[in-house]
Order: structure tokens, then sequence, then C-alpha cells
């Protein structure tokens, strides 16, 4: 993607990215190929296990994020923070470009994108 900002809403099944400035806004969505199951998400399962990362999903998202400048990255849950620790860990040149970290629930792709224009807004960075 070819902007200046861009956020990604992302759970632990799927992401949407959306780079964008003032007037227009591409999204490219992004599906983890891995088996989700829930219950094995959480502390206290029958064998204790919990699911891996699925690293190329994140390592993916990074990508779609293009050459954005600015990335805001929301979500529920956990997925989030760990696209958070992957870029630190795998892509660290890259992880100035978050400024934002922040929970969300499951907004349409307009309220998405809404919501980050304000933010970027807010923050004094939508300049073109």
């Amino acid at each position: 993607m070819q902007t200046q900002h861009a956020v990604v809403w992302l759970d632990h099944r799927q992401a949407k990215v959306f780079g964008f400035d003032r007037d227009h806004s591409e999204e490219a969505t992004i599906k983890t190929l891995k088996g989700f199951d829930q219950a094995h998400k959480h502390a206290g399962t029958v064998d204790g296990s919990r699911t891996t990362t699925d690293v190329k999903f994140l390592h993916n998202i990074v990508e779609a994020l293009g050459d954005a400048q600015e990335w805001l990255i929301i979500g529920p849950g956990q997925a989030k923070d760990e696209l958070v620790k992957h870029i630190k860990a795998h892509d660290h040149t890259l992880a100035n470009r978050i400024v934002g970290v922040e929970a969300s629930d499951h907004p349409t792709d307009g309220q998405i994108v809404a919501h980050a224009r304000t933010f970027f807004h807010g923050a004094d960075r939508m300049i073109g």
C-alpha cells in the first residue's frame, strides 16, 4: 500500500488492512491458513495446550501494511499484541511505524477507517 497511514484490525482468524489518506482507502483481507479452536486459546484446557501463533499470517499482515509510514493496530483479544511482538522480534526496523495499539470489538470496514482517520487527525498526523 502506497499511503502515509495504515490501520489493521485483526483477530486470530483474519486481518483487514487499510491503507488510506483523507479521501481514499484500499483494503487487503488476510486469513490464517491455520485452524483455530477458541477453546484451546485459554488456560485450563484438558491437555493444557495452547495453539501456536501463525507466524506466516503475521508476516502476511506486515507485508500488507507495505510502505505506510504510520500504523494503527486494533482488534479484540490478544492477536494485536501478538502482531506487535512479531514485528518487534522479526521486523524490528519497522516497529517505529506502530503509533497506536487499541482494543476494538468487531466494527464494520467503514468504522475501522473512520476510527483510524480520527486517530491520526487527532494526533496531527493526517497531512495529505
